[in-house]
């Protein structure tokens, strides 16, 4: 594998190197009791800590004085083809991203100087044949190493000091397959694990360990079919096929030593058996684990406790969202899971339903979903041909895979929803496997805007366990990037404009904004170097849902910037 030195970007860099010295001299080991607290100063995992808050202690950047916030550096990735859709993170100073292509850079997190870049070799003719590459969306931290997937199916660890390859495991045959890894690995006691693409492929979407020393795979589990149990909700033989995958990461619950994950929808995405899914159609039956959120053992990778968010998804509103917000409320240990339908579902640490709550307007797939039991309520189930009314929301989700933000201060859940319909037609297809596998989705759509009304986004400060909700921030078009909100009182929202907007996490008060310069769909953290704190966001447009914005819009995204991005670190002044 080669490594090519990375250069320095924009802008101009000044006092390099006087604040590096806390990474070289102070640096200690990245294991699961440091991910587990979090850290003041750092950004251990994609969601800042196992707890999924997605939340920074910091204050020095605060409402008294956010109006100060300024571009600190800014560090261009290159060849960002699909945009920037990566989370960064910071330990000691240094901060790690990737970027498509799951290229990967350590960065000095106070001045943006490259210490060191790693661009893998990469089979171009296959990524070229793959639907979604060629985005990454983050890596994870662990035992001195930086851990990153590619689209041809390998898990890389590289040294984090250096940047030198220290194992390289290929886990999926993406010749075949055409998938491979596209979101961040988790690390957790000795054991990296990563989920696969899957969903509307015909394959079995299969989530890997691999032990974070030497490499070696420990174990897999099959979301679909993975046990006798499963096997039995998929009519003739349809788990063969059936798609799943797990490609956004879960979190670790240390007590149990149980992995939290949440899986992709089956297929064909599109199913005509209308409401006889049970026995006919392309894959009868309930179609487990697809559209599920799983609680699997650390060592074994066995199941330990499951809860099917969407019986027969046949709409991809899937929960591979990997947001688990742990939380301690009145004695009881809790997990809230956004699942993309735009329904936010409260468990116990067993997957056990406590409450189930909508984030969206426009909603008519079911009718509801009860809060105590989770079943749903007037589901609706379609046959060939064009579906008369159109269904909300859009399959990009009522939510997005990004991630909301846990604010333990406040007690308050930001979180976007996203305000948008589709017309469908749906189609019987047939999967195709050989000689390579392709998308088997069964439909024709098109974004819609909601009956009567207008496409529009909202940011929504909520009770994360009841839903009632204390403020709302609209927008002209749904933002498709992840929320911050720290110490300081302050939550940020990067939108799909390209601007970056801080809000008053009490009142919902705009109290600063800046432009990036291109659209939003990645993510943003917070960390300190020195003393100093910093936010950091990536920016660069365009992808599975981004790529609608210009024909439905119009405006600035027909100007947008295409297959670009870059990394704005901002501080005060």
């Amino acid at each position: 594998m080669k490594k090519r030195w990375g250069y320095l970007s924009l802008p101009v860099v000044v006092a390099i190197g006087a604040t590096f010295a806390a990474s070289s001299t102070l640096a200690q080991t990245v294991d699961t009791a440091r991910i587990e607290t979090g850290g003041q100063n750092d950004w251990l995992t994609y969601h800042g800590s196992y707890k999924s808050y997605h939340y920074s202690p910091l204050s020095q950047i605060n409402t008294s004085n956010v109006g100060n916030l300024s571009v600190a550096w800014i560090h261009i990735p290159g060849r960002s083809t699909r945009g920037l859709q990566s989370m960064p993170l910071a330990a000691d100073g240094v901060l790690y991203y990737t970027g498509s292509y799951s290229r990967v850079f350590a960065l000095n997190g106070a001045t943006g100087e490259v210490i060191w870049s790693y661009f893998p070799e990469l089979d171009e003719a296959l990524i070229a044949r793959q639907t979604h590459s060629p985005y990454n969306r983050g890596a994870a931290l662990g035992e001195g190493k930086v851990y990153v997937g590619t689209m041809d199916g390998r898990l890389i660890a590289l040294d984090m000091k250096t940047g030198k390859v220290a194992w390289d495991t290929k886990l999926i045959d993406s010749q075949k397959l055409t998938v491979g890894f596209t979101g961040a690995p988790l690390y957790a006691k000795g054991t990296v694990i990563i989920g696969a693409q899957g969903g509307e492929w015909p394959g079995r979407g299969p989530i890997f360990a691999v032990d974070a020393a030497t490499g070696k795979k420990k174990w897999e589990f099959l979301t679909v079919a993975g046990t006798d149990e499963a096997m039995k909700t998929w009519g003739s033989d349809s788990w063969r096929t059936g798609g799943g995958g797990g490609w956004m990461p879960g979190t670790y619950d240390s007590e149990t030593n149980t992995i939290l994950w949440g899986t992709a929808n089956p297929a064909p995405l599109y199913d005509w058996s209308g409401s006889d899914y049970k026995t006919q159609g392309a894959r009868p039956g309930d179609n487990l684990y697809t559209t599920s959120v799983i609680g699997l053992d650390l060592d074994s990778g066995k199941l330990k406790f499951y809860h099917q968010e969407l019986p027969h998804d046949a709409w991809d509103f899937d929960s591979a969202v990997g947001e688990f917000v742990m939380l301690d409320r009145d004695g009881q240990k809790l997990v809230v899971h956004p699942n993309k339908s735009g329904y936010i579902f409260v468990y116990d640490r067993n997957l056990g339903i406590k409450n189930v709550w909508r984030i969206t307007q426009n909603s008519n797939f079911v009718k509801d979903i009860d809060p105590k039991t989770g079943e749903l309520i007037g589901r609706r189930d379609f046959s060939a041909g064009k579906v008369n009314e159109p269904l909300c929301p859009h399959i990009s989700g009522g939510v997005s895979f990004n991630s909301g933000s846990y604010n333990p201060k406040t007690g308050l859940y930001y979180k976007l929803g996203q305000e948008w319909c589709m017309t469908l037609e749906v189609m019987k297809t047939t999967p195709v496997t050989a000689p390579q596998a392709q998308l088997n989705i069964g439909a024709d759509f098109k974004i819609a805007p909601p009956p009567g009304g207008e496409i529009y986004g909202h940011l929504d400060a909520r009770d994360p366990v009841t839903g009632v909700k204390k403020w709302e921030v609209r927008y002209p078009e749904p933002p498709l990037g992840s929320v911050l909100s720290t110490g300081g009182n302050l939550v940020f929202v990067p939108d799909s404009r390209g601007t970056l907007h801080a809000y008053d996490a009490e009142s919902g008060a705009e109290l600063w904004s800046h432009s990036d310069g291109t659209g939003h769909q990645g993510g943003i953290v917070s960390y300190a170097v020195n003393g100093k704190q910093y936010v950091a966001v990536t920016a660069g447009f365009g992808g599975m849902a981004s790529d609608d914005y210009a024909p439905t819009f119009g405006g600035v995204y027909k100007s947008m910037p295409r297959d670009d991005g870059a990394l704005i670190v901002y501080s005060l002044k």
